[in-house]
């Protein structure tokens, strides 16, 4: 199973299309999970367009994407169980995303992989064997040198991988 990952949007009603670097690689894809901070709900329908979208919303989402989506969940994909969360709300974006899933440094309660946002920081790490993984910001980079999202591929394990980009049109 092939997975787009994205976070970080920030786009408004106004926006009609995403980055055809984003959508190049996504397209394909057999779901995209979105970690929040999308900022208007009508941008959803413009990853819908690509794939089936299993999301969250972030701390810059209003009432629908909340209502919709929620703040924090598990997704069952391929074997594997997947929390997905924000990330807001802590001193450091991946240490408040594992203590979303995970009850102390050992154990992980069953969770094999984190994708979390708010940073907008591509991040990797496995912690404890769970992967931490942020895709930054396909459209809103703010002090990385370049855009950027990620794809997870699930087969007997769970490969990640970050695209960066230096144009968002």
């Amino acid at each position: 199973m092939r997975i787009g990952v994205v976070a970080d949007t920030h786009l408004r009603a106004r926006h009609s299309t995403l980055p055809k670097a984003l959508v190049h690689v996504l397209t394909g894809v057999d779901l995209i999970v979105h970690a929040g901070d999308w900022m208007d709900p009508s941008i959803v329908r413009l990853f819908e367009s690509i794939a089936p979208v299993e999301a969250v919303a972030g701390n810059n989402d209003g009432e629908e994407l909340a209502a919709r989506f929620g703040y924090r969940k598990v997704l069952e994909l391929a074997g594997f169980r997947i929390g997905l969360v924000h990330g807001d709300g802590g001193r450091s974006t991946p240490d408040t995303a594992y203590a979303a899933f995970c009850s102390s440094d050992s154990a992980h309660d069953s969770i094999d992989a984190i994708i979390f946002g708010h940073s907008h920081i591509p991040y990797e790490e496995v912690r404890h064997g769970v992967l931490l993984f942020n895709p930054g910001s396909p459209t809103d980079k703010r002090r990385q040198s370049l855009y950027s999202f990620g794809t997870l591929e699930l087969g007997d394990t769970i490969q990640a991988r970050h695209y960066y980009y230096e144009d968002k049109s």
